[in-house]
């Protein structure tokens, strides 16, 4: 089944897309899957809009209008470490996060001849999808499934299943990641609903530590 066949396919062109808060980030975001790929991997201990700023702050680095797969992955990686920790940093930890992105992109050009679009060019079930983004390296189950809810939601790559695939994120107006990004508006409910849930998880392990527990 095409994974893009109750849609117009846009998972090679443009589209428009508002995670960075940026219009330079978001432009690239917007027509560069690969872009779309690194900002997810980004995505952990920084604000969501510095990660998805990042593959344009990367690409503006490297002198090119966009990551390649194949250029990336030939850097040395003392020099693209170096690249990402030039001031203002890419990540918070732009030397781990460099080696993650070359692995990244490594296995892009190993499995994929370096296209992030041939992730989903065959697919045939949303959880086939799911199961090669967790293939890839950095990807963990739930930014597998942000990721994919990101497809489904805002880049019309929609394989049967997909909604089930991504689990909770898959939801219709769900809030709860970057795939629900939209604008300001739903950035400040997505960023509502994380506090929520770390506020959640620091009361219950406070709970475990009471006497008697």
């Amino acid at each position: 089944m095409d994974a893009t066949s109750d849609r117009n396919d846009t998972s090679g062109g443009a589209t428009a897309l508002r995670l960075a808060q940026d219009p330079e980030a978001d432009a690239l975001l917007g027509r560069s899957r690969l872009a779309d790929l690194i900002g997810m991997l980004l995505d952990q201990q920084v604000p969501m809009e510095w990660a998805f700023k990042g593959p344009a702050a990367i690409a503006r680095r490297m002198g090119t209008d966009g990551p390649d797969a194949h250029e990336i992955a030939a850097q040395d990686p003392e020099a693209f470490a170096a690249l990402l920790s030039e001031k203002p940093a890419v990540h918070r930890y732009p030397g781990s996060m460099a080696k993650r992105i070359q692995q990244l992109c490594q296995y892009l050009v190993d499995h994929y001849d370096g296209a992030a679009e041939g992730l989903w060019h065959d697919v045939g079930s949303g959880a086939e999808l799911l199961a090669r983004l967790e293939d890839l390296p950095g990807f963990g189950k739930q930014k597998a499934q942000i990721f994919l809810a990101l497809l489904g939601k805002q880049l019309g790559v929609r394989p049967k299943g997909w909604r089930e695939a991504a689990g909770a994120y898959g939801e219709a107006e769900a809030f709860r990641s970057v795939a629900d990004i939209t604008g300001p508006e739903s950035l400040a409910k997505v960023r509502a609903h994380k506090q929520e849930l770390k506020a959640a998880a620091k009361a219950a392990k406070a709970g475990e530590k009471k006497p008697g527990r």
